[in-house]
């Protein structure tokens, strides 16, 4: 059975490549473009084009259900397509100011799981509250506190934040999940890319579920992914020459909005099927990648779960 791989792309760029949302994009009304944040888009444009996050979250409706699928050449030249289902495995989200925090239902659970980030907060300056999560709790949305949480204008406001801790067994895809999240919390559906701070960002886990053609077990595709993903507009003003390693980015105007991910990080990576292409660079890139991602956390403060697991960080 041959499927067509595309001779160019080693397995690791197919991967990216096939898990890499392309939103459907909207132009700002021109009226609306004098009130957008200019620390966040100091640009100016005449168009700013913008996607709402229903709209990413259509991206991964197909994939929740039947699983993305990867073309993949083994090192016997064997070619097949792995599928891999999507899960949310954590998720902030900073807005431009805290009246879309009136997008959100008020529904106190009553056990204190609110006032846990609060509580996780109170051994920091005023400069870093907003930052630290330290995984007493795993939902938050904004309160009555979002002034004291902001860092500065450059960051915002807290609207919500998630970070998965069940085991993969126990976890519902991606669709799923923001569908029951956005019963409590609106806005995961009516917000857009342009009211979203450059701190904005979500991370998906992508588990195996089965290859065609069938028949055996393939030790090398049972690697498990981990990607990071900007939420905010504000990273579409990139120069796409400045991103030699992602040319997805290279799109025309009204062709939606891709998000390639700017962090990786694997688990149960064995053999070498995704790092035995493009003359050793792939095993460069991952490495550059999961540094990156490291970097980012650490930038905000927050102990990632799935992010310690994969890379066997043990926290007490």
């Amino acid at each position: 059975m041959i499927f067509d791989t595309g001779s160019t792309q080693s397995n690791l760029e197919c991967f990216l490549h096939c898990t890499t949302p392309t939103v459907k994009s909207q132009f700002l009304p021109k009226s609306e473009i004098r009130n957008l944040n200019r620390l966040w888009h100091p640009w100016e444009r005449e168009k700013v084009e913008y996607f709402t996050l229903g709209d990413l979250w259509n991206c991964y409706d197909e994939w929740s259900a039947y699983g993305a699928g990867v073309p993949i050449v083994l090192n016997n030249s064997e070619t097949l397509v792995q599928y891999y289902v999507p899960y949310l495995s954590a998720i902030q989200i900073f807005t431009s100011n805290s009246s879309f925090n009136g997008l959100r239902e008020e529904t106190e659970s009553g056990d204190g799981e609110r006032d846990s980030f609060s509580d996780s907060c109170s051994d920091e300056s005023e400069s870093d509250k907003g930052w630290r999560w330290d995984g007493c709790s795993s939902e938050e949305g904004g309160s009555e506190q979002d002034s004291l949480w902001h860092v500065n204008n450059r960051l915002g406001y807290l609207y919500f934040q998630y970070f998965e801790r069940s085991t993969p067994y126990g976890r519902v895809p991606l669709m799923d999940k923001i569908n029951g999240l956005s019963r409590r919390y609106p806005g995961l559906m009516s917000l857009r890319s342009v009211d979203l701070s450059p701190a904005s960002w979500m991370a998906v886990a992508w588990y195996p579920i089965y290859h065609i053609p069938m028949g055996r077990t393939i030790k090398d595709l049972s690697t498990c992914f981990l990607t990071y993903h900007t939420l905010s507009s504000s990273f579409q003003d990139m120069d796409p020459e400045d991103d030699i390693e992602s040319p997805q980015r290279k799109r025309k105007e009204g062709e939606g909005i891709t998000l390639p991910p700017f962090g990786l990080a694997t688990y149960k990576m064995q053999g070498n099927v995704w790092v035995s292409g493009n003359c050793g660079r792939d095993q460069e890139r991952l490495v550059s990648l999961l540094s990156v991602a490291d970097s980012w956390l650490k930038q905000l403060r927050v102990q990632h779960h799935d992010f310690n697991y994969f890379t066997g960080i043990r926290r007490g």
